[in-house]
């Protein structure tokens, strides 16, 4: 069985998300028999990297005012909490997650894929580290397991693993996705936002269900 989630590094309802999904397929008999595919999402991608917190940049794209804002950022940190992850608020910046991307998806070629997803979402949301600075995303890639110079080879390549990213989200298009975290078992059911890992585990068993029915 195949199970399909769509993400951004940006978006801290993913980096919950994908954790509430981690028990819920830990908690599936079948578990060893799913292969989880990692499928690219930009929130915003027109977004220039700078130095513009996080906190005003979407406040200002939502039109909510930075006090609700900050509330949104302590709720994920208290949903991240219970998960068991880290989750900083003040000091993250807004960008463009392309580059992420790609490098991901070059991370995939070699099975890196998995281990460069948590570290960039733990720099970006436990570590309040830019993933959109060259040399973090480098020094990020590089303790995934990654060759620097292999690394900065894709990096200095704008068309590198680009078509793969777009690819990616004319699919997500396509499947009707309007935002992320979304997760699609089986090109039969889509799951959108931050479930609990019970709801995934019961989504999974009725995926498998009628699987080994058809």
């Amino acid at each position: 069985m195949r199970v399909e989630i769509w993400a951004d590094i940006a978006c801290p309802w993913c980096y919950v998300g994908r954790a509430r999904f981690d028990r819920g397929l830990a908690a599936f008999a079948h578990r060893d028999q799913v292969e989880v595919v990692h499928r690219s999402y930009e929130l915003n991608p027109q977004a220039e990297s700078g130095n513009v917190p996080i906190i005003d940049a979407v406040a200002a794209q939502y039109g909510r005012t930075r006090e609700q804002q900050i509330a949104r950022e302590e709720q994920a940190a208290a949903m991240a909490a219970s998960v068991g992850l880290d989750f900083l608020i003040g000091g993250r910046v807004f960008g463009n997650s392309f580059d992420v991307h790609r490098l991901i998806h070059f991370a995939k070629t070699r099975g890196l894929q998995d281990r460069l997803l948590d570290l960039a979402f733990r720099a970006n949301f436990a570590e309040e580290r830019s993933i959109y600075d060259r040399q973090t995303l480098l020094d990020v890639a590089v303790d995934a397991g990654l060759k620097a110079e292999d690394a900065r080879k894709v990096l200095d390549d704008p068309q590198a693993y680009a078509e793969q990213v777009r690819a990616d989200e004319r699919l997500a298009a396509e499947l009707g996705a309007g935002g992320v975290p979304f997760f699609v078992l089986n090109r039969r059911y889509g799951v959108s936002g931050v479930q609990s890992a019970e709801m995934f585990t019961r989504a999974l068993e009725q995926a498998w269900t009628e699987r080994a029915a058809a």
